[in-house]
């Protein structure tokens, strides 16, 4: 019964991919999509970028948020995928750009998985936050665009990557710089010291 039910569903979400297939921008923007999430890539610049703003927090947060691209790839690919062993969509479409294919099992989306792991750890105290998850969802689903993935291999990734960004979010949280609550006030100065 379930298995019918997510044959259903991948059904359906391909019949909806296939008329938006060789449009010249969708094309562009689903092949490069899924070239910048092979790998963690895009989260890993997008660590860096944060990173480079300055501060304290965000140099955790780009630290967090690699290392935990390092360590979601090896639980999904290395545990997860050998769990299912899934095959991948059969039936590929025409490739009008380059793509790389994955020998690993379909389920859960590697890209996926690691999408929402960066974006939910990525996003922590950042005002780019919507940014990161628009981001995160393109690469999910030109995974299904580009014929590498079935739409429930996709799914499963997005709530692996949310979990384990959570979890990353408990492990390791993020904290207000050491003197935080002082900003503005002259160092060394309490507030209920007076002016001699």
């Amino acid at each position: 019964m379930l298995r019918s039910l997510v044959h259903a569903f991948d059904d359906r979400v391909e019949a909806a991919v296939v008329p938006l297939r060789g449009r010249r921008w969708a094309d562009r923007i689903f092949y490069t999509a899924s070239a910048l999430g092979d790998f963690g890539l895009i989260w890993v610049v997008f660590a860096m970028l944060r990173a480079l703003r300055g501060g304290k927090a965000n140099e955790r947060a780009a630290l967090r948020a690699v290392a935990a691209t390092g360590i979601e790839s090896v639980l999904v690919n290395v545990l997860l995928k050998s769990l299912f062993s899934r095959g991948r969509p059969e039936e590929q479409p025409d490739h009008p750009l380059p793509v790389r294919q994955p020998l690993s099992s379909s389920f859960p989306s590697g890209h996926a998985t690691a999408a929402f792991c960066g974006a939910t750890l990525l996003s922590d105290g950042d005002p780019f936050a919507a940014a990161y998850f628009a981001t995160a969802a393109v690469v999910a689903a030109s995974r299904v665009y580009v014929g590498m993935h079935h739409a429930s291999d996709v799914v499963g990734g997005v709530v692996v990557g949310l979990g384990l960004g959570q979890l990353g979010k408990a492990i390791v949280p993020m904290h207000h710089p050491i003197g935080a609550a002082s900003a503005g006030r002259p160092s060394g100065t309490g507030a209920d010291e007076r002016p001699l």
